[in-house]
């Protein structure tokens, strides 16, 4: 079951990830469900699956990827704020 959300967010000042201009549906690889997404909301989970895929190619350091980290527990902060439904579904 896809779920939906409309309502658009700005992203934070800090966010320095790649904004897209439009947003795509999301299937979460472990339940399989699916969440549409807006493109700031997009832009987001980019980033925080970005932080994780760097910091699991580092071994899990969390020493050698500080500010990588940091910017990941602020995006999934950001996420559960703007749209904790499809938190949820892909990143709980």
């Amino acid at each position: 079951m896809m779920k939906t959300k409309t309502k658009t967010q700005e992203l934070p000042t800090w966010f320095d990830g790649l904004l897209y201009p439009e947003g795509e549906t999301v299937t979460n690889p472990f339940s399989g469900e699916s969440y549409k997404l807006n493109a700031t909301e997009l832009s987001m989970y980019d980033l925080i699956k970005g932080c994780e895929l760097i910091i699991e190619m580092e071994g899990g350091s969390v020493t050698n990827n500080t500010e990588i980290q940091n910017d990941m527990l602020k995006g999934l902060d950001w996420f559960r704020r703007a749209n904790g439904k499809a938190y949820m579904v892909l990143l709980d």
